[in-house]
């Protein structure tokens, strides 16, 4: 677990960090051929449940998806969201954060917020939870719709407020959703510990999508979320030749008989 972890810390300012979210272990088989890091992230409400906010997600939804996802992970350092009230006050974030990693064998437990959540943060990190931070856009607390951060004076400073205290708590790493450009090079240019942007420009020292989006497997216009190929559009063409061979009777042949 350790290892990894400094593996991610030695990528500043070197190389570029891979972070994509998987659910279940047929995608973190093959996302783990490319990542450095795999979330399994509470955006499984929407991905997979059609929830309208990440809320709904519960402790049981992401210690059943994430015991799934370690299945296909060999090398990639492993972080699971932890979900909305899982973690209001220390002694309820180090119960269900240890709850977690022992049930799930993940490595690292991803909490949002900045100094709103300093005491919880301090808390785990001192009982050897090593956690990621998540600052900007806060889907947990948001109502309504997303609006980027970072564009006052009042909150780039905020923000680099933020990021100074989750490195200095000891996170190894932070994630920036939806943060102004220019913002988010001035956070990961002053922290010593890696950004991973999501909607924060290149600048961050990573990047983090949302595996089903980058695939074309969502119908979503988010501004930051780039379609590398139309999965849907593959999916279509099996589904289709299946049923073209069903009603000519030519599936199933003898060679897939018994």
């Amino acid at each position: 677990m350790l290892q990894k972890i400094k593996k991610i810390i030695s990528k500043k300012n070197k190389k570029k960090i891979i972070c994509l979210t998987a659910y279940s272990k047929n995608f973190a088989t093959e996302i783990d051929k490319h990542a450095d890091i795999i979330l399994v992230g509470d955006s499984l409400g929407s991905v997979l449940y059609n929830y309208n906010t990440t809320r709904k997600v519960t402790l049981k939804n992401m210690i059943e998806h994430s015991k799934s996802v370690r299945m296909g992970i060999k090398k990639s350092l492993m972080v699971v969201d932890m979900p909305y009230k899982t973690f209001l006050n220390k002694k309820e974030a180090l119960r269900n954060s240890i709850k977690v990693i022992k049930e799930t064998k993940c490595d690292a437990v991803k909490l949002e917020g900045g100094s709103k959540i300093k005491k919880i943060i301090r808390h785990l990190v001192r009982n050897n939870v090593p956690v990621m931070g998540h600052i900007g856009v806060l889907p947990q607390s948001v109502k309504g719709k997303f609006k980027h951060k970072g564009k006052t004076e009042k909150e780039k400073k905020q923000l680099l407020n933020d990021a100074k205290l989750l490195q200095n708590l000891g996170v190894f790493s932070i994630v920036l959703e939806c943060v102004e450009s220019g913002t988010a090079k001035m956070i990961t240019k002053l922290i010593k510990i890696p950004t991973i942007g999501i909607g924060s420009s290149k600048y961050c020292d990573g990047q983090v999508l949302v595996t089903d989006d980058l695939l074309g497997l969502n119908e979503t216009n988010i501004r930051f979320v780039k379609k590398f190929v139309n999965l849907k559009k593959i999916i279509n063409q099996g589904i289709k030749k299946f049923k073209k061979e069903v009603i000519s009777k030519k599936y199933p042949s003898k060679k897939y008989s018994y």
